[in-house]
């Protein structure tokens, strides 16, 4: 027996060193947390913590496809994720909600400590009733469970916001560099490879974090980088990266629908070397100041009365129209009813010959439950939308036949389809946005086949965007309105770019941030 002992204490003493005769490194031990919404507080709405569709355990690293089981990411790190949550753009999150999610956070960060790095997974425009700045008040709490040693590695919307305590709190920072965000897994990856290198390097936490905040607020339907001069502008971020001595460079765009002072663009760089990480930070801020009147609707945009007359004389289909101010994709309340008042109201819909046209989507739960009652084929009639925000149009009263009824989707639980003069008119339980040529598919329409197609959105995400044979986008009313001057902010820092066109240049030296070590 003792033999026995001998030889398997020498077998673990053997593939527990590396070539070298070192003993190797444990793995690190990596956490992961994190809630993410856009949220305007020019919507009368209120998202509630059933929103967030919170995950845990396996079920987060399964979003993740750089972490699944293969992967070489999931083999680098021994993995605990706590919670996470992504909610649909919506309105001020409840602080109810809020608390919730972040103690049942912290409570589980609590169970595996210590933690040698934490993955930071959040969108950065959350607004919280009766608190600023969310997403710093999350990673300072989070810090007083884990402490200072952990290094923190935060991935971000281009669309957040970073205040000065997220930037001190966190360590290593990242941001999308594409708008839409194709690249969204890939800025995960970068987030989570930086982590890892610099802790399996010994290097730990960067040794500047350069922050110039940018006095420009633009809404992501101006700043898209599939044209200029956002492209141009996003494009030179990655080849600083590569400079020995930087680590990471990003360019938050900033949150156009909410009203805190942090609600600005951003400019981050962080690095071992002082002297590039400066520079680096100053040459994209300087660069975004330069080109910021040059930044325009990254389609045409018309009033909804023009968008329809345009659609209905133009002879390539589909040609979509985005009903750009209840979009839920930005934060609005999804069932402001003034377009689809509008576009019921003319006479070339009012028959089955006119043009045919898919509305995507209002909700309404009264309509929905009728419908059911009645079935495929029968005749509804009922009111939809306009419960939460019914600021620019009351409930619409819709009757028509019923041509779908489908149950089970995530969002809208139920959906269904009623046909009203040419006009095909989808209702849902509750809000959900149509991003996808399967969203129509599934409930038996053809979006390539319709001559008009209007969904509740800004710029079109990609396969929208690939399907049109034409677009514009709509100026319509609604929580994220396009038209910022007539938002009323009260608490954005000023003076601020475009709402002061004529401001003086503003100072855009790098600003260090203090260790979250201090």
């Amino acid at each position: 027996m003792k033999q026995i002992l001998i030889i398997l204490i020498s077998i673990g003493f053997v593939f527990g060193c590396s070539q070298s005769g070192q003993k190797s490194k444990p793995f690190p031990r990596i956490a992961i947390a994190g809630i993410a919404i856009e949220s305007s507080t020019f919507s009368p709405a209120q998202s509630l913590e059933e929103a967030f569709h919170a995950k845990t355990g396996d079920a987060i690293l399964a979003d993740y496809p750089f972490l699944s089981p293969d992967s070489a990411d999931r083999k680098r790190a021994t993995w605990f994720p706590t919670i996470t949550g992504h909610a649909l753009p919506g309105g001020i999150v409840t602080r109810e909600a809020y608390e919730s999610l972040v103690n049942k956070t912290l409570n589980m960060l609590k169970e595996n400590l210590p933690y040698d790095g934490l993955f930071f997974d959040i969108h950065g425009a959350m607004s919280v009733v009766g608190l600023d700045d969310p997403e710093g008040d999350f990673i300072v709490r989070i810090r007083e469970v884990i402490g200072k040693k952990t290094i923190i590695s935060t991935s971000m919307d281009l669309h957040g916001n970073v205040s000065w305590r997220l930037a001190q709190n966190t360590d290593l920072i990242t941001c999308y560099r594409m708008a839409p965000h194709e690249d969204a897994i890939e800025s995960k990856k970068r987030t989570v490879d930086n982590l890892l290198s610099r802790i399996e390097s010994g290097k730990g936490k960067p040794t500047f974090k350069a922050w110039i905040p940018v006095p420009i607020l633009l809404p992501g339907e101006k700043t898209s980088t599939r044209i200029e001069p956002g492209k141009s502008l996003y494009a030179q971020v990655d080849p600083l990266t590569h400079q020995e001595g930087i680590i990471d460079a990003a360019i938050w765009i900033g949150y156009a629908w909410a009203d805190e002072p942090r609600n600005h663009a951003v400019v981050m760089v962080t690095g071992d070397d002082k002297e590039k990480v400066g520079k680096a930070a100053e040459q994209l801020a300087n660069r975004f100041w330069e080109v910021r009147s040059q930044f325009e609707f990254v389609a045409p945009v018309a009033t909804l009365k023009e968008s329809l007359d345009m659609a209905i004389a133009n002879e390539k289909h589909p040609f979509l129209i985005s009903d750009m101010g209840d979009n839920p994709t930005a934060g609005g309340a999804g069932d402001v009813t003034w377009t689809l008042q509008e576009i019921l109201a003319r006479p070339e819909f009012k028959t089955a010959t006119g043009p045919s046209l898919i509305y995507a989507s209002i909700p309404g739960p009264e309509l929905v439950e009728k419908a059911m009652e009645v079935g495929v084929g029968g005749t509804v009639d009922a009111m939809a939308g306009a419960a939460i925000d019914n600021r620019y149009a009351p409930p619409i009263h819709l009757v028509g036949t019923i041509e779908a009824i489908v149950q089970g989707d995530k969002y809208a639980e139920t959906e269904v389809v009623v046909k009203v003069g040419s006009v095909h008119v989808i209702v849902t339980k509750k809000r959900k946005p149509y991003h996808y040529e399967k969203d129509f598919t599934n409930l038996g329409l053809n979006p390539r086949d319709s001559d008009i197609v209007v969904v509740k959105i800004g710029y079109l995400v990609p396969e929208l965007y690939n399907m049109r044979a034409d677009w514009i986008m709509a100026l319509t009313p609604g929580g994220v309105d396009q038209d910022l001057e007539r938002l009323g902010y009260k608490r954005i820092d000023r003076p601020m770019f475009p709402l002061d066109k004529d401001m003086a240049d503003p100072d855009l030296s790098a600003q260090f941030v203090p260790s979250s070590d201090e």
